[in-house]
């Protein structure tokens, strides 16, 4: 019978838009694993966290070594339970977590659905690695900045209606302005060249502050933009014009649907999706690195259209027995939720049996766990698989912090 808890190891990649060396929480959590063999280096950027079993960047039990995926194949009923391999069919986690630490703006992005994605993966099996869409949520640790889903149609029309922005309004002009029309709004400006981009954007800031109405953040975001990629880059235009800016602090969590656009700006959060890793992108990158503009025009949602549509708000987690130190955060998706609790010190916490499989992060803080007559130190950085129908008991020594993604 395999055991109810691993510890794990896991791995940082390393993407231009990361934090460089220690800066990166990212980084500094996945070094902290005790006997890992992951080493920062100063002169690197380290960008995600990885915990779980895709296989670019697994993770692996630290007291043999094993590939995580390994040990759950050899123990499927007992580690992810009837239930979870019923509902998908596999014994593979249906989620990755991840911790992300976030320099500059990331690619201008959305994530295929699965039809798409499915499609994909069987022509460029090589760029799209799975073929499985990737819904997400991602949570602040902090201070957080995104774009996010689009702004309400009014508010886009009528920053539109600017001089330097009318050119991108559609010729054969509807009697009303609507998501039909964003489409066509957003695909001018993915099409535009890098001249007419440039030209936009220094006649924007020129423009005075008042003209932009409740959008006035666009004049201080435009030259950090430009700063981070370049005064051209198309994807400036369609995020500070057609898309939601959002200033989330700690505890604050957004959802991105299949096919929702978005790009995150600054900040550390954990970031947690359905188990893939396909992506579109088409701004915030060299030219050379983005995919077909009417592929991904071609699928984009328009879901959020504000900001409050795009937050996903918590609520008190039921199988908790302490009331307010254990957060749910339950997408509109099948594969995970994720629970977050915060425990000071001498507080204790007991999470019921979860009929599924979970992966734990420690975030902040010192503690114990306690799993049966089992027990497990807590620090920082430390990551556990648990198994399903487990009780997990917890106290704090110091403020602790773990996030927890789940499955049932």
């Amino acid at each position: 019978m395999a055991k109810s808890v691993y510890q794990l190891k896991c791995s940082c990649n390393n993407y231009p838009w990361g934090k460089t060396g220690s800066d990166s929480l990212a980084a500094r959590l996945c070094a902290e694993t005790p006997g890992t063999d992951f080493k920062i280096d100063e002169s690197k950027d380290y960008a995600e966290m990885w915990m779980g079993t895709y296989p670019e960047l697994p993770s692996y039990v630290l007291e043999t070594g094993e590939n995580l995926q390994d040990v759950i194949d050899a123990n499927a009923e007992q580690l992810i339970g009837k239930a979870v391999l019923e509902k998908f069919g596999h014994s593979d986690l249906p989620f990755l977590p991840k911790v992300l630490s976030i320099a500059k703006a990331l690619p201008l992005q959305l994530h295929p659905n699965k039809e798409l994605a499915a499609k994909l993966h069987e022509k460029d099996p090589s760029n799209f690695t799975d073929p499985n869409h990737k819904p997400e949520i991602a949570l602040a640790l902090g201070p957080f900045e995104a774009f996010c889903g689009f702004k309400p149609l009014a508010s886009i029309y009528r920053l539109l209606e600017l001089e330097p922005l009318q050119q991108f309004l559609p010729k054969n002009k509807e009697s009303s302005f609507t998501d039909k029309s964003l489409k066509a709004v957003v695909k001018a400006m993915l099409e535009a060249s890098d001249e007419v981009v440039a030209k936009t954007n220094n006649s924007l800031q020129r423009l005075p502050i008042e003209a932009f109405g409740d959008d006035q953040y666009i004049l201080d975001l435009l030259p950090r933009l430009s700063e981070q990629y370049d005064k051209s880059d198309n994807g400036t235009l369609v995020a500070l014009i057609t898309m939601n800016y959002m200033q989330l602090n700690k505890g604050d969590s957004i959802y991105i649907p299949a096919d929702g656009i978005h790009a995150y700006l600054s900040g550390d959060i954990i970031e947690c999706m359905a188990r893939s890793n396909n992506v579109l992108n088409t701004g915030f990158c060299p030219r050379a690195e983005r995919n077909s503009i009417d592929m991904f025009t071609s699928v984009l949602t328009f879901t959020p259209h504000n900001i409050e549509e795009a937050l996903l708000k918590p609520e008190q987690f039921a199988l908790s027995t302490s009331k307010g130190k254990t957060l749910l955060y339950a997408p509109p998706m099948s594969e995970f939720n994720m629970i977050s609790t915060e425990l000071v010190e001498g507080e204790k916490e007991t999470i019921e049996k979860i009929a599924g499989p979970s992966i734990l992060i420690v975030t902040q803080g010192k503690g114990e766990m306690k799993v049966g007559e089992e027990s497990f130190t807590l620090a920082e950085g430390f990551v556990f698989f648990i198994g399903q129908g487990v009780e997990t008991s917890f106290q704090a020594s110091g403020h602790l912090q773990m996030f927890r993604a789940f499955v049932e």
